[in-house]
């Protein structure tokens, strides 16, 4: 491959993944012939419906607002992650995952942190996440994450949507811009003489040429794995789950502002509002229970046992490639690794692949200098949020079941991970020595501070009241107080709808 801007890029596969990459590339090089070829035979995967910010910041790169395109995937607002049942330890049995904003990292963040401290040390004071956080506090009361514009602080929020409508309105934003869209089943990849990929084949014997290609054939991993043997690194060994069952329910009156994660015997069920109904899954091992077990323990959970709702049951390959930059070819979405929809990161991986590629193949004047330090950022990624959801399982407070007994015990964890849990145990400045020691990568300290601490991760010893109550109590009553008025600017979620 010449050391030039490609002239034709070829996507192989739709969906969610191929969409977004065909909306970046178009958005950026609007010079550069781009074809998106999918198969009408293949639908969307569409295991998760939930989103981080990094949805937010792909949709303002493409200059698409929240009323362009919420409507069409009957999409609702997201503050967070609430996770109910990870934990038996009285009080602290469900605690709820907030973005970022302002207000916490200024005024509320540092409070948090420094009882947490003090809980460490052996004193009596509420260090669970849930009432420092102006995110929790707007998702109890149903408010929206979009402040009234005198309010002079920043919220970041995620959706909740339907994949296949999104996958709809991405095409349509795509080729209005010029994206060429074709119909076909890519049979086989051709490589040229120097092992870079030539062509693909279609069923119906079309060729289709291009000098660079994106890999977003799912878990076929048909260009990048297939043609160019790319390896792939499996989490299986830290990460049980391996299979989901998911159907719908009815959307409720009120729709909240957040996504659940509620722990069953082996894995955990998702609860995700769109504006015409809940999605539904169960995330499991099928080392501990059987597809048709998983399927009745989630139409029970769901009050559906009896009820006509067809089920739909995924496999998954929990893992990640070796390289999703090789020869002229980019993995973006499940061809280049899944981790379980349990942060609803996917998105964001596919957002950070696609626009860190640009950013590279551009400084790079479209050569392979910073392929090697793209491939170890991305693995980086991969690695660190793989740490962050295997952290949930390893200090789950359960033991009603061998698969939470199992994942409590695991010994297969990263020497990050392990220095993270030294860290929360031992020091005095988790944040601070987070930073020190390099630790900080797919996730802040104030995210793994909410896991922990909203396990009730702390010594077991008797506790005793803090040397000046009064001063404790009033500083609580105060951040209350402050919380509060704070959500005095915003709107309920119904109405920003």
């Amino acid at each position: 491959m010449t050391n030039s801007k490609p002239n034709k890029i070829l996507i192989v596969g739709g969906g969610t993944a191929g969409w977004m990459a065909a909306n970046l590339l178009v958005s950026k090089w609007q010079d550069v012939e781009i074809t998106l070829v999918e198969s009408e035979d293949i639908g969307i995967i569409g295991v998760g419906e939930g989103s981080t910010p990094h949805l937010k910041l792909f949709f303002d790169t493409i200059g698409v607002s929240d009323e362009q395109w919420m409507p069409r995937c009957n999409a609702t607002y997201k503050n967070g992650i609430s996770f109910d049942n990870w934990s038996s330890l009285a009080g602290f049995e469900s605690y709820f995952h907030p973005f970022a904003a302002q207000t916490d990292d200024v005024f509320t963040l540092p409070l948090f942190f420094k009882h947490i401290r003090a809980r460490m040390q052996g004193l009596n004071v509420d260090a669970h996440p849930d009432r420092y956080f102006l995110e929790t506090y707007l998702t109890r009361q149903h408010l929206g994450p979009l402040p009234a514009e005198s309010f002079p602080f920043g919220m970041a929020y995620g959706y909740h949507f339907d994949s296949a409508r999104l996958g709809q309105f991405l095409a349509e934003q795509a080729q209005a811009k010029g994206v060429t869209r074709l119909i076909g089943h890519v049979a086989e990849a051709t490589l040229d003489q120097v092992g870079n990929l030539s062509y693909v084949q279609l069923n119906d014997g079309r060729q289709l040429a291009a000098d660079f290609f994106i890999d977003c054939s799912g878990f076929q991993a048909l260009l990048l794995q297939k043609s160019l043997n790319v390896g792939f690194r499996s989490y299986k060994d830290s990460l049980f789950n391996d299979a989901a069952v998911v159907m719908p329910s009815a959307a409720p009156q009120v729709l909240p502002v957040e996504t659940r994660s509620i722990a069953l015997s082996n894995g955990w069920a998702w609860k995700i509002p769109l504006t015409n109904r809940f999605g539904n899954g169960y995330v499991y091992s099928t080392g501990y229970i059987n597809a048709d077990q998983a399927e009745t323990e989630l139409r029970q959970h769901l009050g559906l046992l009896d009820a006509d709702v067809e089920a739909r049951h995924l496999a998954m390959r929990v893992g990640r490639v070796d390289k999703h930059w090789h020869k002229n070819c980019l993995a973006v979405g499940l061809s280049q690794g899944f981790i379980e929809p349990l942060e609803a990161t996917a998105i964001a991986l596919s957002f950070n692949t696609i626009a860190q590629f640009i950013q590279c193949f551009e400084q790079s004047q479209f050569s392979h200098q910073y392929q090697q330090a793209f491939n170890q950022n991305i693995n980086g990624r991969f690695d660190g949020i793989r740490d962050y959801i295997v952290c949930h399982y390893k200090m789950n407070r359960r033991a009603d079941t061998d698969y939470w007994r199992d994942n409590a015990a695991n010994q297969q964890i990263s020497d990050n991970l392990k220095q993270i849990l030294t860290l929360w145990h031992h020091s005095p400045d988790f944040a601070g020595d987070m930073l020190k020691h390099n630790l900080i990568g797919s996730y802040q300290p104030k995210s793994w501070a909410c896991m922990l601490a909203g396990y009730g991760i702390f010594p077991n010893r008797p506790l005793q009241q803090p040397a000046d109550l009064r001063a404790y109590q009033q500083e609580m009553a105060t951040l209350g107080d402050f919380i509060r008025r704070c959500g005095l600017n915003f709107k309920p979620h119904a109405e920003l709808l």
